[in-house]
């Protein structure tokens, strides 16, 4: 592995990306701006030229109606608003403001409850940060977004939350038995291509009520720079790829373009830094994962010049709470999540516990 100091691998990775990116348009980005999409631009480049990073998943959810369901496919003359650096939109209400509101206004129309109806037990498993990880403040934001949506969808019910990080047992056991009743987050299927799925996806379409997207992740995927796999332009040049992939993560973004083994070989170690490492040294031809979690990786490792992302690949997902069919209460649990989490996009409160998590997760990262 390479040792340069921070500032080199900073310089190498910028001109190494310019060697890779599609050119960045001439117009200025600046964070806390409207910007106006030229032709050449990605979200990728738009993001470096504004923060100095790849990282584009803030301005993906600053943008999700305008960019559409593929961040692929910028239109030229979109408007797309540039948070600000702390993630904050440029109309002058800050992310705290919005979130201290929404908690005014709920806190006045909450009702007690009478009689007695049991606790709420969600689930949820830890080393995902920021997604979820007990050592976060909140336990990482998706936690925070369920507890959240609980109250602003109505619930009087008492609730706890624990963190079991035997991910895989979360479906396979703690809900169907009873043990928990909702368990955070999960990627949802394409359940009108059933027929492609493998049999822990297709559990999901049969088994589980899924609430309506908590979080809507970019999903990367990654290979060596200067690789055969760096500039392909579609899913079937996979075929025949090892392919990394977190042991207990889904793979549906894979099987719903047709690829599963043994078109594909998986390797499963347990964690970001492990895949994008099987990517370095050659144990893996590409790794897929969120675009928060593989750029955390890189940047971690110090190898931003090394492993890029595959541009053409990048899809978006979602992320849903998910309560099992056999719990009496499943559905009544699902529509109240979904009704707290419509009204956080709506009134903001959404965006701005989102963005304030992010913020604090990439100032810690720089930090160490």
């Amino acid at each position: 592995m390479l040792t340069l100091t921070r500032c080199a691998k900073t310089a190498l990775a910028a001109t190494v990306a310019a060697a890779i990116w599609t050119p960045v348009a001439a117009t200025a980005q600046e964070a806390c701006t409207t910007y106006e999409v030229q032709p050449g631009d990605s979200l990728g480049t738009i993001a470096f030229a504004a923060y100095g990073t790849y990282d584009y998943q803030l301005i993906f959810n600053a943008n999700r109606n305008t960019v559409g369901p593929s961040p692929n496919n910028l239109q030229v003359g979109s408007l797309l608003t540039l948070p600000c650096e702390d993630g904050a939109l440029n109309d002058g209400q800050s992310l705290d403001q919005i979130i201290q509101q929404q908690r005014v206004i709920n806190q006045a129309r909450r009702s007690d409850s009478t009689g007695y109806k049991p606790p709420i037990r969600m689930v949820s498993g830890s080393n995902w940060a920021p997604f979820s990880d007990e050592s976060l403040d909140g336990g990482g934001f998706v936690p925070i977004l369920a507890r959240t949506a609980m109250e602003r969808g109505g619930n009087t019910r008492p609730y706890s939350l624990h963190y079991v990080n035997d991910w895989g047992s979360h479906l396979e056991t703690l809900l169907p038995t009873g043990a928990f009743d909702v368990t955070m987050a999960w990627f949802t299927p394409d359940c009108d291509k059933y027929d492609m799925l493998s049999g822990p996806m297709r559990d999901r379409c049969d088994n589980f009520l899924a609430s309506v997207p908590v979080y809507e992740p970019v999903q990367a995927y990654f290979t060596r720079a200067g690789s055969e796999y760096a500039n392909i332009t579609s899913f079937d040049q996979l075929k025949g790829a090892r392919v990394c992939r977190m042991e207990g993560y889904s793979t549906n973004d894979l099987e719903e373009e047709g690829l599963a083994p043994p078109d594909i070989t998986y390797i499963n170690p347990t964690l970001p830094e492990e895949c994008i490492e099987a990517v370095l040294f050659g144990n893996a031809d590409i790794t897929n994962m969120e675009l928060q979690s593989g750029t955390d990786a890189i940047t971690k490792l110090g190898v931003s010049a090394e492993v890029v992302e595959i541009p053409s690949l990048a899809k978006v997902l979602s992320l849903s709470f998910m309560a099992h069919r056999s719990n009496p209460n499943a559905r009544e649990f699902i529509t109240m999540l979904n009704r707290g989490l419509n009204e956080m996009r709506e009134t903001g409160e959404w965006y701005a516990i989102v963005s304030n998590a992010l913020n604090e997760h990439n100032k810690m990262l720089l930090s160490q």
